[in-house]
């Protein structure tokens, strides 16, 4: 048992002299943490800061799009509302039967009609409203809305045969689909 004594002693003696040899180098190796640390710290704050730079960036492009939007489309309301007005002025001389037109009091009438009718269509087009077409088109839900299936020889099932109002769109953005009457294979 004196050798393993003499072993353990031995093995204790040299983990002393690793300690002290450890401990002396300690403040070195806790710099180096420091250091390390820091350096942990600094990618982070930097990684932070990128990502807020990116963010930042997304939210004025998102802003500016929304201005664009706002601006391009500002007039939507309004144009929606004048629709209604273009459809009764449509209606009106649409009902109007050639008796009348004969008239020279009511062609008159009717010529202005007529021409304030053009006028809205020339505003419409001067901001970019126009009508969706339709007819004789394959119905498209993005554009039309289907009212009545119309048994029809002639046209392919799904295609547009009436328009029973017209649609618009003011640039790429629907104000209001077109009502139509879709053709489908007769009984």
């Amino acid at each position: 048992m004196d050798a393993m004594t003499e072993e353990n002693d031995k093995l204790h003696d040299e983990a002393e002299e690793i300690r002290s040899e450890t401990a002396a180098d300690a403040p070195e190796l806790a710099e180096h943490d420091h250091v390390a640390e820091l350096q942990k710290q600094l990618e982070e704050a930097n990684s932070k800061a990128l990502y807020a730079a990116a963010e930042l960036q997304n939210t004025r492009r998102r802003m500016e799009k929304e201005m664009g939007d706002a601006r391009t489309y500002a007039a939507a309301g309004f144009a929606r509302d004048m629709l209604a007005i273009k459809d009764h002025l449509d209606r009106a001389l649409a009902a109007v039967s050639d008796e009348l037109r004969a008239d020279k009091v009511a062609a008159n009438f009717l010529a202005g009609i007529e021409a304030t009718s053009r006028e809205l269509e020339a505003a419409f087009t001067r901001n970019g409203v126009e009508r969706v077409a339709a007819k004789g088109l394959p119905l498209d839900p993005h554009h039309h809305q289907a009212m009545i299936e119309i048994p029809h020889d002639e046209a392919e099932p799904g295609t547009v045969v009436e328009e029973m109002q017209a649609g618009y769109k003011m640039k790429d953005r629907l104000l209001r689909p077109a009502l139509v009457g879709v053709a489908r294979k007769p009984d």
